[in-house]
């Protein structure tokens, strides 16, 4: 009974998911989390996460709880930021150039390596659909991560991306220009809004 109770703190202390070694210091076993994930009394969602099998995973927040390195981009920013028509097949995501993530992340995820001194320009707090705090780049790093990308990215939605920044309230034209200049794509940013403007 200590232990069921144990775990329901554990899942309301970190938002509805825990890890591993959360439980281990809470005096939980890696036994007895494997025997509660038999019964059906958790649910193992990732390596070393488990939500309550009543709940809903929220994707997001349970991904980028596996490394502390990853920031959402690309799409999934665009989607986040609520610039993007349809939900990302896959989740983008970047990483430092000298780092490396797990088999299953990398599988399952669009990766995007970015040189380490700037990969935490532009990073913001949004929230989740569910409703939980995750990072990802803020709109004008997105703009500049597709026209860098644009290879890899859906034409459809990086000419709609394009289009919604172009008409959105929310427009930081000088962090805009900062972020193309350090990126070098002021040019090419240029020529791209010219055509929409």
């Amino acid at each position: 009974m200590d232990t069921i109770i144990t775990i329901d703190r554990l899942l309301n202390d970190n938002k509805g998911t825990f890890r591993t070694n959360d439980a281990v210091r809470a005096g939980i076993s890696r036994i007895t989390l494997s025997q509660l994930v038999k019964k059906g009394k958790l649910e193992r969602v990732g390596q070393g996460q488990y939500i309550s099998p009543d709940d809903i995973p929220d994707e997001l927040y349970i991904l980028q709880q596996r490394s502390k390195k990853i920031i959402f981009s690309h799409e999934t920013a665009l989607f986040l930021h609520g610039m993007a028509e349809r939900t990302p097949l896959f989740n983008s995501l970047t990483i430092p150039s000298n780092s490396k993530l797990s088999l299953s992340i990398s599988d399952s995820c669009k990766i995007y390596y970015v040189k380490p001194i700037l990969h935490s320009l532009g990073q913001s707090i949004v929230m989740s659909n569910m409703g939980n705090q995750i990072i990802a780049y803020d709109i004008e790093r997105t703009i500049c991560d597709i026209i860098r990308s644009r290879s890899r990215i859906d034409s459809q939605t990086f000419t709609s991306a394009l289009k919604n920044y172009t008409v959105r309230k929310e427009q930081n034209w000088n962090k805009l220009r900062e972020y193309s200049e350090t990126f070098r794509i002021t040019k090419l940013l240029q020529q791209y809004l010219d055509v929409l403007i």
